[in-house]
């Protein structure tokens, strides 16, 4: 590995907490791969490990204040107006595809879910069925309870079938798909991998022939990110989609600007409390981990799995086309607020991005609603 490592401020673990018995596992699985696992596998553990990771324990993690012991809010939680606004694009789509299910992947507290059964039942767009494609845990409870009046029309899945048909959703779902980091360091790629530091972890970087998908000019420093598993997520969804369309909203970015020559200390963060910090290997389990998604790169994916991209546009844009500002003609100063904050540049509006993709079958004749102003398809 060399002596190029960089070791993190300590911390010190509680003995029986998460963070202490997670590391304990991680620091298993770095001794029996030889000394060091690449930080994929780390993410992995640390967001998703049964029982011990930051998705699989009971531990709070979405809500509007830090007093909560909440992380981080999304938008579903911020207010109901989004899965309203939402709504309207799943009922097009629905009946554009001919389709009758919805799939919501990493569905959080449920909060999504309801608001979209509800929203469309209103609508008159009944859904057959609502099916959660998510992990086992606690998080699963707490959706069961919250959508307990839907009954039997929503269903829980560890994995996607083999084929289906329906409007697929993801909300903050790709930002938390594990990443492979990358450092040019004097010139020379690196991959930046994960060993042990004391009872903690560090970086340790190691010559690569990884490269970012655009080449990065200049000769500084520079981290960043590549997303194999994000693009093999997206090609799974190009293979299985029999009939219907998929629409991801997250934070991130076009290749051209995610590889920007002055993003020069890439986007991988952990949240805890509703603040970031680049603390990723400390205390895992304890801390939400994420990094902004190529928009991209997740396109010429799709692409080239079979699909068509049928919008891509920013948050704010897609909810404005969606109507989201006559929805809250009715609402209270407090709901008003929240509702800016969607669609405001300086907060979720610009940095927040919508890409729709769908079977060449299920892509002609019709255009979502939510891209018919401000498209940026030609910006991927």
């Amino acid at each position: 590995m060399g002596d190029n490592r960089r070791v993190n401020a300590p911390f010190v673990n509680q003995p029986g907490s998460v963070a202490s018995a997670l590391s304990a596992r991680i620091g298993t699985a770095i001794d029996a791969a030889g000394g060091h696992i690449p930080f994929e596998r780390f993410m992995s553990m640390a967001l998703y490990e049964p029982g011990l990771g930051y998705y699989a324990t009971a531990t709070p993690k979405f809500g509007h204040f830090p007093a909560q012991g909440s992380d981080f809010v999304t938008a579903p939680e911020l207010t109901p107006l989004f899965a309203r606004a939402l709504a309207r694009q799943v009922a097009q789509a629905l009946q554009a595809t001919g389709t009758r299910e919805v799939w919501e992947f990493g569905a959080g507290s449920g909060a999504l879910a309801a608001g979209l059964i509800a929203a469309l039942d209103a609508a008159g767009e009944r859904l057959e069925r609502y099916t959660i494609v998510d992990l086992p845990g606690e998080l699963r409870q707490r959706q069961r309870e919250r959508l307990a009046a839907f009954g039997d029309r929503v269903r829980w899945v560890e994995v996607l079938p083999e084929r289906f048909e329906g409007v697929l959703v993801g909300n903050e779902i790709l930002d938390a798909i594990p990443v492979t980091p990358l450092a040019r360091l004097g010139g020379v790629w690196h991959e930046r991998v994960v060993v042990r530091a004391g009872e903690g972890f560090a970086w340790a970087e190691r010559p690569t022939a990884l490269r970012p998908p655009l080449a990065v000019p200049g000769e500084h420093d520079y981290t960043t990110e590549v997303h194999p598993q994000v693009e093999a997520f997206v090609r799974t969804i190009a293979d299985r989609l029999a009939r219907g369309a998929a629409l991801f909203i997250d934070y991130g970015f076009p290749e051209a600007e995610y590889y920007h020559p002055q993003r020069h200390m890439g986007t991988l963060v952990a949240h805890r409390a509703h603040r970031s910090d680049d603390a990723v290997l400390d205390h895992p389990g304890e801390k939400d981990i994420t990094a902004h998604v190529n928009f991209t790169g997740v396109a010429v994916a799709a692409q080239d799995a079979g699909l068509d991209v049928i919008g891509y546009t920013s948050q704010g844009r897609f909810l404005i086309n969606l109507g989201l500002v006559e929805l809250a003609q009715g609402a209270d100063p407090r709901e008003r607020s929240r509702m800016q904050m969607l669609v405001l540049e300086h907060e979720m509006g610009e940095l927040f991005k919508v890409i729709a993709l769908a079977p060449p079958a299920s892509a002609g004749g019709w255009t979502p609603i939510g891209f018919a102003q401000g498209d940026r398809t030609h910006r991927l």
